[in-house]
């Protein structure tokens, strides 16, 4: 699991491999991510955009960035948070994502809320 906190904005992501959308014949691997956001601070903040880095078993890298997350662009006052569920197709059987969030105070305030590094894995290319 990744957990990082930026500026009071705490993101923690799950993952688990989704045989049921692989095709792993044709070197499909599909994996689904589930993050929590959550406003730790004292100031609300509005995520605007999001940026992902994804790299693969051969090191090969894909950078993602597009508006909100799931369609949304959810606004967390303080103690409050939003999960959503989404998905990532690899050529290999494990890689890493990471990236960061876009945020916005009320006071036009913007910052980087970071998404530490997690892990795309087959159960059995961990071990």
């Amino acid at each position: 699991m990744s957990d990082t906190t930026t500026s009071g904005i705490r993101v923690q992501v799950e993952t688990r491999y989704a045989p049921e959308r692989s095709q792993p014949e044709s070197r499909m691997h599909f994996f689904v991510y589930t993050i929590t956001i959550s406003n730790s601070g004292t100031a609300p903040a509005q995520l605007l955009s999001r940026h992902w880095i994804i790299t693969d078993a051969t090191q090969h890298v894909e950078e993602v960035r597009g508006p909100g997350v799931v369609g949304q662009h959810p606004f967390l006052r303080p103690g409050e948070s939003y999960t959503y569920s989404s998905g990532c197709m690899l050529r290999t059987e494990f890689g890493t994502m990471e990236g960061s969030y876009q945020m916005v105070r009320p006071d036009g305030t913007t910052f980087d809320a970071q998404i530490a590094p997690f892990l795309l894995a087959l159960p059995h290319a961990v071990n």
